[in-house]
């Protein structure tokens, strides 16, 4: 459908749009009864207010709505929902979904806390019924004529202006349409008619050319666009971190990745975060797979920074999320995010002392640790976690807050996998995590080809050395990277 002021529609709707009035008040108090009733009162009062405006811009009280917003979050978070005012059980569901629609969890041993109420009232829009008009006599003569370049040739081509066509009128393509505001093109093998409301519809005449819908055989087009989907849903992982986070460390060093994998745990895709981080990552989300099988359900969330299980160093916190089919009962994909921890414990604050002899003195060790069970965050765990390890974490409250905030990240990339694979399909999805992971492989073969047998040494200051020997195989396309010779480890 064009409408006949299309072509100044923004004005228009400005034209036709409400007039509204706002007001907010600070709260701080935690949600109770008691305080309920006290946002009631608020509620009144901001109603009266508002409603006040509108009525001096001479806009009826029996034409206003108003609206009633509570913004809530947990004690000591800062970030806030807006609920509806209502019922005091109504108002704790209506902020759960919320929270864990944008955040992938709810913490219902923390108290709920009330920053603000806001009242919106709206009204005096123009009334935007367009009336059916009477049909039109016969089509009149054509303007002009011209021609126009479409579909790679040229095309004779009848103009019309606006003001000659009314309800009932057909005009087929290739036509110009010539209106005050703007001109419609009506290309070949289309034409326009005009409704009753005096609106133009564009419909074919002739079916458009049988193209093949995407399926799973790889299309080079298709794999790249599918190669930047997956690195699209990684990089708006990466944002919401970034947002949420709570330290320095994440929120402006930017010291985070984020990546997707398939349901084996292999990489897929990894925004251009930290390299260091990503090299490992799907070792840790294997670790998960392994640990847990058969027992990973809806709404469970991990964490691990093991060393020994794809971890870099203590500090670097992977959180790992399974991508469960809408029943719940196939894991589909996983989304993991790595966080660096301004502290993780260690007898030296930072989780980095060189003179630490076990891995214990470096900090809190995390293997396989469920984060979040059934979507419910199990912040005592976790403090337990960190506080009762031989050199516990140093400012937990900071390291649960980043926590949530790597939750959050999974769960937006959660989200975007399962509409993609809502507008793709599932084997479609499946089958391009596939060619994308083939067409890398690929890549890296290709690197091998250009390379050739080679090796080097280098003493360490303590007196160690260390050697690498890369032996290259031509047919079979590989490269064996041997370290032999290297001085063993060494005490501390």
């Amino acid at each position: 459908h064009i409408h006949p002021l299309s072509g100044v529609l923004s004005a228009y709707g400005i034209g036709l749009a409400d007039v509204h009035a706002l007001r907010q008040k600070t709260v701080e108090k935690r949600f109770d009864s008691s305080t309920l009733k006290e946002l009631v009162d608020i509620a009144d009062s901001l109603e009266r207010d508002v409603r006040a405006e509108l009525c001096a811009q001479e806009i009826a009280a029996a034409g206003q709505r108003c609206m009633t917003r509570v913004h809530m979050r947990y004690q000591g978070t800062d970030t806030a929902l807006p609920v509806p005012l209502a019922s005091l059980e109504e108002m704790e569901c209506a902020f759960e979904a919320a929270h864990r629609s944008r955040f992938g969890f709810i913490d219902p041993d923390r108290a709920l806390m009330v920053e603000a109420i806001e009242v919106e009232a709206r009204g005096g829009g123009a009334d935007a019924h367009e009336p059916d008009l009477p049909a039109a006599g016969p089509l009149p003569p054509a303007h002009a004529a011209t021609q126009i370049f479409s579909g790679g040739a040229w095309h004779e081509t009848r103009v019309w202006l606006r003001g000659q066509l009314g309800p009932g009128h057909v005009i087929p393509g290739p036509a110009l349409i010539i209106e005050p505001n703007q001109t419609v093109v009506v290309e070949p093998q289309w034409q326009a008619s005009v409704t009753a409301k005096n609106h133009l519809l564009l419909t074919r005449t002739q079916p458009r050319p049988q193209r093949e819908a995407v399926g799973t055989r790889a299309d080079p087009v298709m794999l790249e666009v599918f190669n930047n989907l997956f690195m699209s849903i990684a990089e708006q992982m990466g944002v919401t971190l970034q947002n949420t986070a709570y330290s320095v460390n994440i929120k402006e060093r930017l010291d985070f990745s984020c990546a997707v994998f398939d349901a084996n745990g292999h990489l897929v895709a990894n925004a251009p975060h930290m390299p260091v981080h990503l090299g490992s990552m799907d070792r840790s989300v294997e670790t998960v797979i392994r640990e847990n099988a058969g027992s990973l359900r809806p709404g469970d969330v991990y964490m691990i920074n093991a060393p020994y299980n794809g971890g870099t160093h203590l500090p670097d916190i992977t959180v790992v999320t399974p991508v469960f089919d809408t029943a719940g009962k196939e894991i589909l994909f996983y989304v993991a995010s790595r966080g660096h921890h301004a502290d993780v414990g260690g007898i030296t604050p930072g989780s980095m002392s060189p003179n630490a002899t076990t891995i214990e003195q470096e900090g809190v060790y995390i293997d396989n640790f469920k984060l979040v069970e059934d979507g419910r965050f199990r912040e005592q765990a976790v403090r337990d976690l960190l506080t009762t390890a031989p050199y516990p974490a140093r400012s937990p409250d900071d390291n649960i807050a980043d926590l949530k905030a790597q939750i959050a990240a999974n769960e937006k990339g959660v989200q975007e996998l399962r509409k993609m694979v809502d507008h793709f399909g599932l084997a479609t999805v499946q089958a391009y995590m596939g060619h994308v992971q083939d067409n890398a492989e690929e890549s890296v073969r290709r690197v091998i080809d250009v390379l050739r047998d080679s090796r080097f040494e280098v003493a360490m200051d303590q007196g160690t050395n260390v050697c690498v020997e890369i032996r290259v195989d031509r047919q079979n396309r590989s490269a064996e990277v041997d370290f032999t010779g290297t001085s063993p480890a060494q005490p501390n």
